[in-house]
């Protein structure tokens, strides 16, 4: 830590500190947040966000200590200062622990130190306000005061205006003609405090060492994804010969619209490539194909070629250019797979053996995860040319990169080395520092962990399989508040792999249960296709749907649906809408739990004040038992809710306004709420201002 000081009241000039090569500087600085490894990571943040900053800081004696949080700019400029403070509550009592929020405005490579120092103001005010009411050193009181406030009103960086409020305050202080209430009045008075929070009184301050900050786009960490197989989109089948006519780019372009109509920002596509012929697998992942089932699009690699080739079927890549910008024209981005494994007739198999697993008897080995085993697929071994391999899979990113592909969503990344992540996305990104790669790693924690901490922009989480209150609760506040600085969550309701019983069995509630959580719990939610039509049928003794789309076409009747007032797609809709008009819902990080009596009704707020000084307040109220209503009494941490008394009514309570229903109910600290999950099984409340 460095250590720098400004005038003391002392007229002699204080001798410099003797620090070098200490660990501590004037005052302690420990358990700096947001850091990753210590810095060796730069923490997660996004244009706008509100980054909870803390540390614990401390110091001898009784004296006042001040706490400060810089934010630097990619140039090292200074953008903001905020003051920092105990936490409220029991979190706060002896901890010295110290918080604040800062806010980076833009992208790139941003920094922040934290500060410490002597509180001159807070130390005189203490201090005074216990004597002179004692009748203790009364007259000493009011001159280290008015000494204080004389200094600080030469200081030529302060405004003139403030300047003037403290040579005031110095005039009233000195006055003995005045009684020693009037005058200590004038140094408390709101406005010497108002000059002193604008710019505190302070010495002998102690800077923490800097820490990277590394701000990315928008969609790195906010968003709404959909996805689809475009070989279904536009898919039929002739009823007479059971055959299908591929779906392509140019039927796939025509569903763009409903999904842009939904509010998506995503349109998330599995791989594009050629699909493998040996070993492929058919409806449910039977191991034997017919000779038109089209297998999976994960079993990439076939003589039309591997991970730079577009399956034939789909079209060619003049018409994945113009299907990517329709897709920008809706105000869509295209999400690519990028799938690290390759079919046995992938080219890279003849052309370099040395990049898969030979066993002992000279087959290459497949892929497994037992019980499940994936022989049209060969996972990629890393270690016998890392850097051949390495700079092919480089070359692959950026081709797509350079057909207008921004986002990746990278399959299995866990069975890949860390290293070569960190590698990748460093490349990746310090050309395209625009692009995103997301994580499909259902996994153990250290390792998803570990490639956020590598560069992994956004990762799946375990979300989809946290279903009761208890469960919930305990996973919101490990990703808001616990991973936060290197792990963004993204709630995916459900994926072609993936139907869980809560699904299977809660009937459409447990759809509008699970959309309403994941789009308003975390800045980034997904979901596949079908999920709005309520598609629920598992394959037996498994947790995925049957007659999988990823082994077979899936032909789907919007229309109909929407006819018969069959779908989701209304709801999702308003979902995503509500999502876009408040800001608060776009912050990882100011989700507050709050109590309510019943055990499976959930309670949570977002809470962002905005750059105006407006603030966008939700309360979102959740009945997450899909199959009756539920009643419970609310009790709401009111201090999480920034209430301001214009806001409050005669009584104490405050407005608040349904977004789902438009209904509006009169709240306050404790609340009635039933939520019957056949109707309404969740109240969005947006507080009235």
């Amino acid at each position: 830590m460095t250590n720098s000081r400004t005038s003391a009241a002392s007229k002699q000039k204080p001798k410099a500190l003797i620090t070098d090569g200490l660990q501590f500087g004037r005052f302690p600085i420990t358990n700096v947040k947001p850091v990753v490894e210590g810095g060796k990571f730069p923490a997660k943040a996004l244009p706008g966000e509100d980054l909870v900053v803390a540390a614990t800081a401390f110091r001898e004696g009784h004296d006042q200590l001040g706490v400060s949080a810089v934010l630097l700019d990619p140039k090292g400029k200074e953008r903001q200062r905020v003051r920092l403070f105990p936490p409220r509550g029991d979190r706060g009592k002896g901890t010295d622990l110290w918080e604040g929020i800062l806010t980076p405005a833009s992208t790139g490579n941003w920094s922040f130190v934290i500060e410490a120092w002597n509180d001159r103001y807070g130390t005189w005010h203490h201090n005074a306000e216990v004597k002179v009411e004692a009748g203790i050193d009364v007259e000493l009181m009011l001159a280290e005061g008015a000494a204080i406030l004389a200094e600080a009103a030469e200081d030529s960086s302060r405004n003139s205006a403030d300047r003037r409020t403290l040579r005031t305050a110095v005039v009233v202080l000195s006055d003995t003609s005045l009684s020693p209430e009037e005058r200590l009045a004038a140094g408390f008075s709101a406005d010497v405090a108002a000059v002193v929070e604008r710019q505190p009184i302070r010495d002998l301050v102690t800077t923490s060492e800097q820490f990277p900050l590394l701000v990315e786009r928008d969609l790195a960490g906010r968003g709404a994804w959909y996805e689809f197989f475009p070989r279904s989109e536009g898919a039929v089948r002739n009823h007479e010969t059971g055959e299908w006519i591929s779906g392509n780019f140019q039927t796939a372009a025509k569903r763009l619209e409903a999904v842009a109509a939904m509010g998506f920002d995503i349109i998330y596509m599995p791989p594009i490539h050629p699909i493998g012929v040996q070993h492929r697998k058919g409806p449910n992942n039977t191991l034997i194909a017919g000779p038109t089932d089209p297998g999976s699009p994960w079993a990439i690699g076939a003589k039309e070629g591997g991970h730079d080739a577009i399956h034939p079927d789909l079209g060619t890549f003049e018409d994945f250019d113009s299907f990517v910008a329709r897709a920008g024209e809706l105000g869509l981005e295209v999400a690519l797979d990028l799938a690290l494994q390759a079919a046995p007739d992938h080219p890279w198999v003849q052309s370099h053996p040395e990049w898969f697993t030979t066993r002992v008897d000279g087959s290459i080995a497949y892929a497994e995860n037992p019980p499940k085993k994936y022989q049209d697929i060969f996972p990629l071994n890393f270690d016998n040319d890392p850097s051949g391999l390495s700079n092919e899979i480089l070359r692959i990113v950026l081709l797509w990169v350079s057909h207008g592909v921004k986002i990746f969503r990278v399959d299995n990344p866990h069975t890949k080395p860390v290293w070569f992540w960190e590698w990748l996305i460093r490349k990746v990104n310090k050309k395209h520092p625009e692009v995103v790669f997301l994580a499909e790693a259902f996994t153990r924690p250290s390792m998803m962990h570990a490639l956020g901490r590598a560069g992994f922009q956004q990762s799946y989480t375990y979300f989809t399989w946290r279903n009761t209150k208890t469960e919930l609760e305990a996973y919101f506040q490990e990703v808001s508040h616990e991973s936060a600085a290197y792990f963004r969550p993204n709630f995916f309701v459900n994926t072609p792999d993936i139907l869980t019983e809560y699904l299977q069995y809660g009937g459409p509630a447990a759809f509008k249960i699970r959309a309403t959580l994941a789009a308003t719990a975390s800045p980034i939610w997904g979901m596949y296709a079908g999920y709005e039509l309520y598609e629920h049928v598992a394959r037996p003794g498994a947790e995925e749907y049957i007659d999988n789309e990823k082994f077979e076409y899936k032909a789907r009747d919007w229309d109909a649906a929407a006819a018969s007032g069959r779908t989701l797609a209304p709801y999702i809709t308003r979902l995503n809408e509500i999502r876009h008009t408040h800001p608060a819902l776009g912050d990882l990080q100011n989700l507050t739990l709050h109590q309510s009596t019943d055990e499976a009704t959930i309670v949570y707020s977002k809470h962002k004040t905005l750059p105006d000084g407006t603030k966008d307040t939700l309360i979102i109220v959740v009945n997450v038992d899909p199959h009756s209503a539920r009643e419970s009494t609310v009790a709401l941490d009111l201090a999480a809710l920034e209430l301001d008394p214009e806001n409050l009514m005669p009584g104490g309570g405050f407005r608040v306004d349904d977004l789902v229903t438009g209904e509006s109910y009169e709240w306050g600290e404790y609340n009635y709420v039933r939520l019957d999950a056949h109707i309404e099984p969740a109240h969005i409340f947006s507080i009235r201002r």
